[in-house]
């Protein structure tokens, strides 16, 4: 099944180490990332996909950056996260955070989610530093009572399966406390 599972999905050999860390809002996942890649001892790249609309966001974005703290290479990029892992060597820890803001931001700027996946996924396959990806379990829920939530949530889901196809490890993170799915820590 895990094979057959693995192959309908495109998963390739990999080089990177790649984690996938889910959770809910405010489940304490971004925090039990960047200790995970703290603890590496690798020098560390954040990948922030998240952008500032409004003043709410800004203070999100400001918050973590706080709670990061210093000696992090922090990389902007909303739109293309892969594109901020070319060229990482082997000895660097990246955190991508996170899937689910990079998912929205293609999204409400109508790009074409299918081939930006694809190149998402590629970018993850060719870069040999450990990575660890960020995303939010959606599909807990209710049912979203508008056709855009339910396209996202749907849209998510797919996203967050072939992630943890591709994942040597996932956590779940609830109330701060990690959950291994797969692998080890």
């Amino acid at each position: 099944m895990r094979t057959r599972l693995g192959s309908r999905l495109g998963v390739k050999k990999m080089k990177s180490d790649l984690t996938l860390v889910l959770g809910g809002a405010a489940s304490g996942k971004s925090a039990w990332a960047e200790n995970f890649v703290e603890t590496s001892g690798l020098p560390k790249v954040y990948v922030a996909t998240a952008q500032a609309f409004d003043n709410e966001m800004s203070a999100k974005i400001q918050a973590h950056r706080t709670m990061r703290g210093r000696g992090w290479d922090t990389r902007e990029n909303p739109l293309s996260p892969g594109d901020a892992l070319d060229g990482l060597p082997s000895d660097r820890a990246v955190l991508i955070d996170c899937a689910t803001m990079w998912l929205t931001n293609l999204m409400l700027g109508e790009s074409d989610i299918d081939a930006a996946t694809d190149a998402f996924l590629a970018a993850l396959d060719a870069c040999p530093a450990r990575i660890v990806v960020v995303s939010n379990e959606v599909g807990q829920g209710i049912v979203p009572d508008n056709a855009l939530a339910r396209r996202f949530r749907e849209a998510q889901g797919r996203l967050n399966i072939r992630l943890a196809a591709r994942a040597d490890r996932v956590v779940q993170v609830v109330a701060g406390l990690p959950n291994v799915l797969k692998g080890q820590i």
